[in-house]
């Protein structure tokens, strides 16, 4: 079998391009309303065309962008079915851990719940990454703790996509304190051993997000 040799440079230079767009999509320098042009940007970044066509292909293979039918890429704009999707997706991985650790009524584990609940909530900043990042971090503990790595990669895959924050970031058009919702009421519910009712309790949570959601989206 004859391979090509890896040319490392030229994925260094895409690998930097796509973490260059990407931040400037999650600091919303870069729009619904802006196309992105593989040579605009490449003269803009002084740089040839090749890397930058791997990150836009790299970005649409995340599903941040998709192809504009003016040419160039736009951003993705998610659809309330796509929304749903995503939220039920959410509601199988993290109810399903809600369930094992009920079974498993740790109070080990419910404290570091508790501790972790207090300490990300306790948040500095009213940006939307903070709330973001608060969300996303003690969710990822209620998982983390059911030692699955499978669920935990799952979780991962929903959560640390950029589409994830885009669609969160519409929430700014309301409180995004709301964002945070009972996060404590979710230990109790597992503290109580009782693995339906620490479903439903994680089940409920997930769907409040996802109307949140919803009408955040429609006063885009």
């Amino acid at each position: 079998m004859a391979l090509k040799s890896i040319k490392s440079e030229r994925k260094r230079l895409a690998d930097e391009v796509y973490d260059q767009l990407l931040e400037a999509i999650l600091n919303n320098e870069i729009g619904l309303d802006d196309r992105l042009v593989q040579e605009k940007l490449a003269a803009e970044l002084q740089i040839s065309r090749t890397p930058v066509r791997e990150a836009l292909m790299r970005l649409e293979q995340d599903g941040v962008l998709v192809t504009s039918p003016r040419g160039g890429f736009v951003l993705h704009r998610m659809s309330e079915g796509e929304v749903r999707e995503l939220y039920q997706a959410r509601a199988a991985i993290e109810g399903q851990a809600a369930r094992i650790l009920a079974v498993e009524n740790n109070p080990e584990k419910n404290a570091e719940l508790r501790r972790v609940i207090e300490a990300e909530e306790n948040i500095s900043s009213s940006s939307v990454k903070a709330y973001f990042d608060a969300n996303r971090n003690i969710h990822r503990c209620f998982v983390e703790l059911v030692d699955n790595r499978y669920l935990l990669e799952m979780f991962d895959n929903i959560w640390n996509r950029a589409t994830s924050y885009q669609l969160f970031a519409a929430i700014e058009n309301l409180d995004l304190s709301s964002s945070l919702g009972d996060h404590v009421g979710l230990v109790e519910a597992i503290e109580t051993g009782d693995k339906g009712a620490a479903l439903e309790a994680f089940i409920e949570h997930i769907q409040d997000g996802f109307d949140l959601q919803i009408e955040a989206l429609s006063k885009r």
